[in-house]
């Protein structure tokens, strides 16, 4: 089995700022924001679809990898948002890249979406089927927000990218641990416009094409399912916590990641965050937090790098990278 690394790294966002004072006329404020789930503002798009997101960001990836888009094997694209529900958000992005030689297609895991796509296109790399893969998770999660309810103040559009390829060299992924629990399904989930209930007049007047959320099942589960996982990968690969360089999350609130990091006794100094900045773009996240921190230079030769998401579904996961 080949080894797999992050060859390369982008991102992209709408120009478009939304602050939180916009919410004040659905009761909520900057100072409850910002305490609780540490939101300043987010980027919302004005008429770019997601496959436009996971466009900018996949090509932003392939310069930085110093690819062109027809040396792309796979492009796999993790969105809840995609232009269509058929076809494929990925066979957009290819056709947008003119990457014309690349299979593409969706995955979909919602929150948790850009590590479970990143863990199929390792496993591609690995058995010698592709060489060069493009995960992107993109979300416009501003089209099926009900501006009209306070939880409206979670999500922001965004995409971010990587670019997957082998290596001989002693780096990149050692390990994915990924979990589902469908019996979550309901504490976070968009009950319209599928084939159990599809749309009619009933389904758009009961505004049944928003997202619907628990929150507190949401808190509840991610705080107890991530550190379990984290702890979970560390032990089966012999690893210590204080090895860990940084912890590349998923970003659903600062309170959840705060939790997260004393359970498994990490420095909140070592998880990355950017959800001031962005809010939460659903699959989006990591590849994004990655971009950033990765063009900062944060990132040493043989750092410990730690990937951990928990979505709908449930879903949740974590992978250990050495960069």
């Amino acid at each position: 089995m080949r080894n797999v690394f992050i060859k390369g790294t982008g991102s992209y966002a709408p120009e478009n700022i939304v602050k939180n004072d916009f919410f004040e006329s659905i009761g909520s404020s900057d100072e409850w924001i910002y305490s609780h789930l540490g939101i300043k503002e987010r980027r919302i798009s004005t008429g770019e679809t997601t496959s436009d997101l996971a466009y900018k960001a996949g090509l932003k990836a392939i310069e930085n990898a110093g690819l062109t888009a027809n040396e792309i094997d796979l492009i796999l694209v993790a969105t809840t948002t995609p232009d269509r529900q058929a076809p494929s958000c990925a066979s957009m992005v290819q056709e947008k890249l003119q990457a014309f030689n690349a299979v593409a297609f969706d995955v979909a895991a919602v929150c948790s979406g850009a590590l479970f796509t990143t863990a199929v296109g390792v496993q591609f790399i690995k058995t010698g089927m592709y060489n060069t893969v493009l995960v992107i998770g993109a979300d416009t999660f501003s089209n099926i927000i009900d501006w009209e309810r306070r939880d409206a103040v979670f999500f922001g559009d965004g995409a971010g990218a990587m670019v997957l390829s082998n290596t001989e060299e002693d780096k990149g992924f050692i390990d994915f641990i990924l979990h589902t629990d469908g019996r979550g399904k309901e504490h976070f989930t968009i009950p319209a416009g599928g084939s159990e209930k599809p749309t009619s007049h009933e389904t758009i007047d009961n505004r049944l094409h928003y997202f619907q959320m628990n929150g507190k099942e949401v808190y509840k589960t991610a705080v107890k399912v991530v550190p379990e996982c984290i702890n979970e990968i560390l032990i089966k690969n012999n690893v210590s916590i204080d090895n860990i360089a940084f912890l590349i999350p998923h970003q659903p609130s600062i309170g959840i990641l705060k939790e997260i990091a004393q359970k498994v006794n990490l420095p909140f100094e070592k998880v990355k965050t950017n959800m001031d900045r962005y809010a939460n773009t659903s699959g989006g996240t990591i590849p994004i937090v990655l971009d950033e921190t990765h063009r900062k230079g944060e990132f040493k030769e043989g750092d410990l790098l730690l990937f951990a998401a928990v979505g709908a579904g449930w879903t949740w996961g974590t992978a250990l990278y050495k960069w």
